[in-house]
């Protein structure tokens, strides 16, 4: 028994109430079970309970065994003088309350939701509920799916509004650098981010249009050009021209080393994703406040269609000549950066700026977007769980990281069904 079951099992009331007595023979009538404290205090506010003929008002606390009423410390916390009630699976002990006894209940546990419970959180697999989450009704996983992608979308606010704070409020900074981090996805995520901290966006849109100065800023400032000695002209020229620059704005290039190739597809090497990225940067000034005043979509995502510069049409790496391909942002990655970018920053500033619209047309992108193809979202395949947009594959993503993987079923709606119906 976990006492964590013991509050859930209070706060939802699953268990007959016909009978109930303290366990000093008093009977109790639970007019109100009160509501659930997540802070400190008492676990349960404002329940009415009627002990005998004596009307309560006030607070329960709920405990494994009484004994752990001391063992918490709590007959010295001034918070706990106005509970009424002692909720626990275990009288092992006598617990006093401003001088008089404090009126125990032992909670009367179904055997079979305890079962349950013990199997959920004791199961082997990344998904406890396998065998019971498709007989759940529809609506409503599909009411937690949006909960879920609301709360997804608010614990990215937190980080967001840091950075924020960190660029003197400047939203456009604050999208730079967000959009140059997912450029790097996972793996180069943070060599990119350290790239978009080196280089702010305001030399940048010195340079606005130029697309190879926009290059020689970029690729100078990753350190991917200090080992280029006696190169192609391309090359030794990009050198040149991001030695006078970075004199100019007194800029430092991050370390080389950085970077990640290996096991790398090509067309994902960190060389070609800087060019694809430098080419959205020289040719779209001001695009945070073009997506923000952007309603329709499909005009949206128009904006990060991008490719390298022609010199990356035979080149995956500097110097190295490869077969001709023209390297397009393909659409996965696009979506990708909308899903991960631009949809976490408008829902953010829509919060940020009390705006619901855009709030909600953040959760709106999600639902043209094409569902995520990665490790987590085949899982959830495999266990006959089909999303059929990006909102569904991030309201997956965040079930199964904040609720599946913490065994946090009690608090998932999912496994509160499945408990309730045992």
């Amino acid at each position: 028994m976990k006492e964590k079951l013991l509050q859930y099992i209070w706060q939802h009331q699953y268990f007959s109430q016909k009978g109930l007595k303290t366990t000093n023979g008093e009977q109790v009538q639970i007019l109100n079970q009160g509501w659930l404290n997540t802070d400190a205090g008492p676990d349960f506010f404002n329940a009415k309970i009627r002990i005998g003929n004596t009307l309560w008002a006030g607070n329960v606390e709920v405990h494994l065994r009484s004994s752990d009423w001391q063992r918490h410390g709590h007959q010295g916390d001034d918070a706990y003088r106005n509970v009424i009630l002692h909720v626990v699976g275990e009288n092992d002990a006598l617990v006093e309350r401003n001088g008089e006894e404090l009126p125990c209940l032992i909670l009367p546990v179904s055997a079979t939701i305890n079962s349950k419970y013990e199997n959920l959180v004791g199961s082997g697999e990344w998904l406890a509920c396998r065998d019971d989450f498709c007989k759940v009704d529809p609506m409503l996983i599909k009411l937690w799916m949006h909960r879920l992608m609301v709360e997804r979308l608010q614990n990215r606010t937190n980080d967001i509004l840091h950075l924020l704070k960190e660029t003197n409020d400047d939203w456009n900074e604050v999208f730079y650098c967000l959009l140059a981090k997912n450029f790097g996805f996972r793996v180069n995520a943070l060599p990119f981010e350290l790239l978009s901290r080196s280089l702010p966006l305001s030399v940048l849109e010195h340079h606005s249009g130029n697309l190879f100065q926009t290059e020689a800023l970029f690729f100078g400032q990753s350190g991917l050009l200090s080992k280029v000695e006696n190169g192609d002209e391309y090359s030794m020229t990009l050198k040149k021209e991001y030695d006078f620059l970075s004199k100019k704005y007194q800029l430092h290039p991050i370390a080389e080393y950085l970077w990640k190739f290996l096991r790398l597809r090509p067309v994902n090497f960190p060389t070609i994703r800087i060019a694809q990225l430098s080419s959205l940067i020289s040719r779209s000034h001001g695009l945070f406040s073009r997506i923000i005043e952007t309603v329709e979509f499909d005009k949206m995502k128009l904006f990060f269609q991008t490719q390298a510069s022609a010199y990356w049409n035979n080149h995956y790496s500097f110097n190295t000549c490869s077969l001709y391909r023209i390297k397009n942002l393909g659409n996965e990655a696009l979506e990708n950066i909308i899903i991960n970018t631009v949809v976490p920053v408008i829902f953010v500033y829509g919060e940020h700026s009390n705006q619901q619209e855009l709030k909600d047309r953040s959760l709106e992108m999600l639902e043209h977007l094409h569902p995520e193809n990665n490790r987590r979202i085949r899982d959830w395949k495999e266990a006959g769980i089909k999303a059929e947009n990006a909102f569904e594959t991030q309201a997956l993503l965040e079930l199964r990281k904040e609720y599946c993987e913490k065994r946090n079923c009690l608090n998932c709606q999912i496994g509160n069904k499945i408990l309730a119906n045992v």
